[in-house]
């Protein structure tokens, strides 16, 4: 965009053609960006993936045997909660 303005003070182009080029770039510009973060996205929700399996063993390792039976009765206590609204 900077020679887009320095070719317009050169009083080559007039100022609205400079003005349309200057935007033109600008749009073709967006769809490179565009183009890039769609590329760039897609990589990090891998990475994201990988990563969050690693995190979720480490989790498991950590994890009380016992966390299945405290979520067993959390379950079962919002189940009873939920029969008693209907």
């Amino acid at each position: 965009m900077g020679h887009c303005y320095t070719l317009q003070q050169t009083g080559l182009f007039k100022s609205k053609t400079a003005k349309l080029f200057s935007s033109f770039t600008q749009e073709l510009q967006a769809e490179m960006n565009q183009e890039f973060l769609e590329d760039l996205h897609q990589l990090e929700l891998e990475d994201w993936g990988r990563h969050g399996k690693v995190r979720e063993k480490w989790e498991k390792h950590l994890r009380d045997p016992d966390d299945v039976f405290i979520h067993a009765e959390e379950r079962r206590k919002e189940l009873a909660k939920q029969r008693k609204k209907h």
